[in-house]
């Protein structure tokens, strides 16, 4: 009989029902155990996934689990990871992996160390359209890859940003529209086109008040290759748009729009063509996150998830481990200083 492996959460938020939702879809895998340090939140997962739920972070700890997941604040990640690792257990941690180099850095030492899977949840890479983006990038369908844009224009109210005390701070939240909103699209920027050499960028609060961080934002980027690319990330346009990914090269040119593939035209037919043509006669994209946060599916941490089991069982790596993760953070920060110091900053 296979192993079914016991998840545990940190942090009973919005993002934690995603997990949860993750974790019932797994055959081989239950959610046995629930923590947040305010009760009604812990109360309200716990009993609506019939699991434990505590308010002690230590009592938590001590229960049976093979895998955590961390979901709590995006600068508070470090802290109950480094003790998720210390008691021995396999560890996923929503996204961006930490709000610092140091910090990111200080989780991936510190799991390698005690020798358990780490992986950071990025569930775009999980999608049908991103996996045959990919495919056709890694067969050299594009020819010479010349130009990677990815374009993030949604829309935040300012009603959210006041919801949550650590929303819209350096300190917690690790900045705005970039690092909450557009990172999985850095994410995929960096995935598709290969690692950054250089950025430089600017950004603005102009759409929200009572935050210390950007709510636009636009970045310059030139990769290791010698191609060019360009990041929007905002939370200041309404309505709020699908986010947007265009690849191209001397031999091709795809563009992915939210979950769908809306163009696809290379100089040479693929062997990807016949199923790309099949999923963009069935478009499925809703309305995304552009404008409600809670309005994304729990598919691709089901499939993420399922991946983190796999390599657990096969003793292989993960995907999206911790090195992983670390890679759009760096994007990040490096915009971030390019914005405060108006120059050109290299990776």
């Amino acid at each position: 009989m296979a192993k079914k492996f016991r998840f545990g959460i940190i942090g009973c938020g919005m993002i934690s029902d995603f997990h949860a939702a993750a974790i019932k879809d797994i055959p081989n895998a239950e959610l046995v155990a629930v923590v947040d340090v305010r009760e009604e939140s812990a109360r309200r997962l716990g009993e609506a996934n019939h699991c434990a739920w505590y308010t002690s972070f230590k009592k938590f700890c001590k229960h049976d689990m093979d895998v955590v997941t961390i979901c709590t604040p995006s600068g508070l990640h470090k802290e109950p990871a480094l003790e998720v690792i210390k008691a021995g257990k396999h560890l996923i941690v929503e996204k961006p992996l930490e709000i610092t180099l140091k910090r990111c850095d200080s989780i991936i030492e510190a799991a390698d160390k005690a020798r358990v899977k780490l992986a950071t949840i990025f569930p775009s890479r999980w999608s049908d359209c991103n996996q045959l983006l990919k495919q056709a990038i890694d067969r050299k369908c594009f020819g010479r890859l010349t130009l990677g844009d990815v374009y993030v224009k949604w829309w935040r109210t300012q009603a959210y940003y006041d919801s949550g005390g650590w929303r819209g701070t350096w300190k917690v939240d690790g900045g705005g529209a970039m690092m909450n909103q557009s990172i999985h699209n850095v994410d995929l920027i960096q995935w598709f086109m290969g690692k950054v050499d250089s950025v430089m960028a600017m950004s603005a609060l102009l759409a929200h008040k009572r935050i210390e961080v950007e709510d636009t934002a636009v970045a310059v980027l030139q990769f290791k290759n010698g191609a060019l690319g360009v990041i929007e990330g905002t939370t200041s346009v309404f309505p709020g748009l699908l986010k947007k990914i265009e690849i191209h090269g001397d031999k091709g040119t795809a563009i992915v729009e939210q979950d769908d593939i809306i163009f696809w035209k290379f100089a040479n037919s693929t062997p990807l063509d016949e199923r790309v043509q099949k999923l963009m006669s069935q478009r499925k994209s809703g309305g995304g996150g552009a404008s409600d946060p809670k309005a994304i599916s729990h598919v691709g941490h089901r499939k993420q998830f399922e991946d983190f089991l796999k390599a657990l069982e096969t003793g292989g790596k993960p995907l999206i481990d911790g090195i992983e993760g670390r890679k759009s953070v760096e994007i990040i920060l490096a915009i971030y200083k390019s914005a405060k110091t108006g120059k050109k900053i290299k990776l």
